[in-house]
């Protein structure tokens, strides 16, 4: 099991090292909170060095959250350029999930100062230099890995302090994801204001 994960990170940073051969600053971008009845969606714009690399930086749903929590710090202590956007539940409601994604990610961009963006699925941002959509990129690219533990990480700690807010939703345990427990909470104490009116219509 240890050898096979090493393996897919020596993959992942190998993939990078193609670009870091060429780029002085190659940004990972990726996003946390798209299926979400509630919150935020937050994306991380992340350009790490080519040298050090990180042990146990991955797929973010691949790793436990206290792994997570522990990757994280030292993507923070190592990273050259991290950014953080949003998209609020409001603007989601506006203009659906995937422009909402779309505009936290330009926002988690606008400082990066990038050569090139390795880019989780997503395409056409409109950024500043080249843009690589990545199917499944938090599993391919070590950048985009760094971006999706940094995105995860970040929303999760979000979420864990508006359920101090709003105690009756259970938002630290579930972090607004569709769980029997939430959808329960809402129909009994209707939404809050971080709840996607248009996400959660069909459970009122």
């Amino acid at each position: 099991m240890r050898s096979d994960r090493m393996e897919r990170e020596a993959a992942m940073a190998a993939h990078d090292r193609t670009y870091w051969d060429h780029c002085a600053r190659v940004a990972g971008m990726d996003e946390a909170g798209r299926g979400p009845l509630a919150g935020d969606v937050v994306a991380a714009c992340v350009i790490m060095p080519p040298d050090p690399i990180l042990d146990w930086v991955d797929d973010s749903k691949k790793l436990s959250a206290k792994r997570r929590e522990l990757v994280y710090e030292e993507i923070m202590r190592t990273a050259l350029y991290v950014g953080i956007g949003r998209a609020s539940a409001q603007e989601i409601d506006g203009i659906n999930i995937l422009q909402a994604t779309m505009n936290a990610m330009r926002r988690a961009a606008r400082n990066a100062q990038a050569n090139i963006y390795l880019i989780d699925a997503v395409k056409n941002l409109g950024l500043d230099a080249p843009e690589i959509p990545i199917i499944h990129g938090d599993a391919v690219s070590y950048s985009i890995a760094a971006a999706s533990i940094v995105a995860k990480v970040t929303r999760d700690r979000e979420m864990e302090k508006l359920a101090e807010q709003y105690p009756q939703y259970g938002f630290a345990k579930h972090k607004g994801y569709g769980t029997a427990e939430h959808i329960a909470a809402i129909r009994q104490y209707g939404p809050c204001p971080i709840h996607r009116r248009t996400f959660i219509g069909k459970f009122l």
